[in-house]
């Protein structure tokens, strides 16, 4: 499995497979106006980094990785680095590849100089949170929050 930056002739393909993960997942609503975020990888890919896991040409997952500057940051602090709309295709579950990519967003984040890494995550997101568990991130429901009504995010951090 390789990590690399998404190429502009696989910003449409990530974008149908965040989409897919997270409409299909049950975790928004098809026509929420969060899909149309999730679709764009350009636009993230302009202010952010978009990193893909490929094997043999083929696109195992996607995250959207926010250093300092980005203006997808939600709510990392100065000094943290901070990661967004991590997918993993259906069929490469199990295999490491959410871990992978979230372990070179903090190799990303740690040689940038950052102190520790931010996420939300929403609640029903149980299999990322096993992720996160694993890796060292520590809930912190004080700084919980909503984007929107009815919708609550869950804050993670890990200091290193």
């Amino acid at each position: 499995m390789e990590i690399r930056l998404a190429t502009p002739s696989e910003h449409a393909t990530v974008g149908d497979l965040t989409v897919a993960v997270y409409v299909g997942g049950g975790f928004i609503a098809p026509e929420a106006d969060y899909v149309h975020q999730l679709r764009d990888t350009a636009a993230r890919a302009r202010e952010s980094e978009v990193w893909v896991a490929v094997e043999d040409g083929e696109l195992l997952g996607a995250v959207t990785n926010c250093p300092e500057g980005s203006g997808h940051r939600e709510i990392a602090k100065e000094g943290e680095g901070e990661f967004r709309m991590l997918a993993v295709a259906e069929a490469a579950r199990g295999r490491g590849v959410g871990e992978s990519l979230v372990r070179h967003c903090l190799e990303r984040s740690k040689a940038a100089g950052d102190h520790g890494m931010a996420l939300s995550t929403m609640a029903q997101m149980t299999d990322a949170h096993r992720v996160y568990t694993r890796l060292g991130f520590s809930r912190v429901p004080e700084q919980d929050w909503s984007p929107v009504s009815g919708v609550c995010l869950l804050a993670f951090r890990l200091a290193y």
